[in-house]
């Protein structure tokens, strides 16, 4: 029977808070589970083992939104995933990043990014900002502005970087 060094077993956390840290919007568990298990990185109940323990030492976090739980690594997970990321050989970080970058598709078909405004009277405009995920919001953001082209700025910052903007938001709270 293979047994596992508490050194392996630290790298194989290691790689979570990596993944966790690459792939963006967060992800469901079962979406994390669908993406680790496919590329054969560890089985399932180490997943699950590693997940439990990140989630209790502070350095993920499991977010719910309209009944669905995200997980994503917390400032505390990043700051730990940055000291130790030499541990994670080169070739499995870039074997990663290119994996992420084939799946990208997949999570973001996923997603839905909206952005719209009314008009409510001659100086004031209601904008609505959203990111669906699976039909449910994970943010919805209504602000009132003062004019038309300011309106319609938003909208457009929105559509291009709704994804940045919506993890910079996650980090300040």
């Amino acid at each position: 029977m293979f047994v596992n060094t508490s050194q392996q077993l630290a790298e194989k956390k290691l790689l979570v808070l990596y993944i966790l840290d690459k792939i963006q919007p967060p992800l469901t568990n079962s979406q994390i589970t669908q993406f680790v298990l496919e590329n054969d990185m560890m089985n399932y109940f180490m997943l699950q083992q590693f997940l439990s323990e990140l989630k209790e030492s502070g350095f993920i976090l499991e977010e719910e939104k309209q009944h669905t739980q995200f997980i994503t690594i917390t400032e505390k997970g990043r700051s730990t995933l940055n000291y130790f990321i030499n541990r994670i050989p080169q070739s499995q970080k870039d074997e990663i990043n290119s994996l992420i970058h084939e799946k990208e598709n997949v999570f973001e078909e996923k997603r839905e990014i909206k952005a719209d405004y009314i008009k409510l009277s001659e100086e004031m405009y209601m904008v609505r900002l959203s990111i669906l995920d699976n039909d449910l919001p994970i943010i919805d953001l209504k602000m009132n502005v003062d004019s038309s082209q300011r309106a319609k700025e938003m909208c457009d910052n929105w559509r291009a970087n709704a994804v940045s903007i919506y993890h910079g938001m996650l980090n300040l709270l």
